[in-house]
């Protein structure tokens, strides 16, 4: 019969201790890293971890913006309606809390006739696709996609997600070091969970942002309803489940932006806003 070594198992616990007390220093840095960006955002009065400078954010947007414009086939030809969609961005900026903050904001139309889109980049550079523009009714729904846009930006949503991001990776390492490539799926599966409800959640705040900037524009933020119909509609009915979506459900996003109304107004939408 043979008998296992006792140095031999001592070893490997020796090992195992090793490994864990690094995959500790790892998940401790990285989290001590992500508390130390924490801040107060001015508008939303939200704490929120964010570890680059508003300057850092501007010249991220700026520098990305042309490639991003270019996957979409660049910007739309009619200067016209480049016009008109910075006209209406440049109104809401201009008439609300987004122009106390130290972005530059800049609007662009995009040529893509196919996707049904508009997103922002952190530091303030705005898109909106043809297809999409294209699809909305009135002046005001146009008003709210670009609200909700802005609303990102003020919330510094994409360089929170850049954060959350960072210190997600850092976990995950430090669970590849500590239990192995088990663990280490096991932790990127969480991780992708968490990212996930905060995806949904950042959707939910810039739609009531946009209620607020659109609706301190003269304009009606009933209309911003109107867009989540049409986005609806555009999806063709076929969206993954919320559970597994970065965007919560249109009727889930309507019921809140129906809140936010009505806590903008109270006594009722006043008539003669902008539609």
């Amino acid at each position: 019969m043979t008998r296992r070594s006792p140095y031999r198992n001592r070893r490997n616990s020796t090992g195992i201790g090793v490994r864990l007390l690094i995959a500790a220093a790892i998940a401790l840095f990285s989290l001590f890293s992500f508390l130390s960006t924490r801040s107060t955002n001015p508008v939303t009065g939200e704490t929120q971890y964010v570890d680059m400078s508003p300057e850092q954010e501007i010249a991220l947007g700026l520098q990305a913006a042309p490639q991003m414009a270019q996957q979409h086939g660049g910007l739309h030809p009619d200067d016209e309606a480049r016009a008109f969609v910075d006209a209406v961005g440049q109104k809401i900026v201009q008439s609300s809390a987004a122009a106390s903050t130290p972005y530059k904001y800049d609007f662009h139309l995009l040529a893509d006739t196919k996707t049904v889109n508009a997103f922002a980049l952190p530091g303030g550079q705005i898109f909106i696709t043809a297809a999409l523009l294209e699809r909305l009714q009135t002046e005001g729904q146009l008003a709210g996609v670009l609200g909700h846009e802005i609303g990102h930006v003020v919330a510094r949503h994409g360089s929170e997600h850049l954060a959350k991001q960072k210190l997600t990776q850092g976990l995950i390492g430090a669970a590849g070091v500590g239990v192995g490539y088990e663990g280490q799926q096991m932790a990127a599966v969480v991780g992708n969970m968490l990212n996930l409800q905060y995806g949904r959640n950042d959707e939910l705040e810039s739609d009531d942002l946009g209620v607020r900037f659109m609706a301190d524009a003269g304009y009606d933020p009933t209309a911003l309803i109107g867009v989540m119909r049409i986005l609806e509609e555009a999806s063709g009915g076929s969206r993954q489940p919320e559970f597994a979506s970065t965007h919560p459900s249109p009727d889930n996003r309507v019921a809140k932006i129906e809140e936010a109304i009505a806590r903008e107004f109270p006594g009722g939408v006043p008539e003669g806003l902008i539609q």
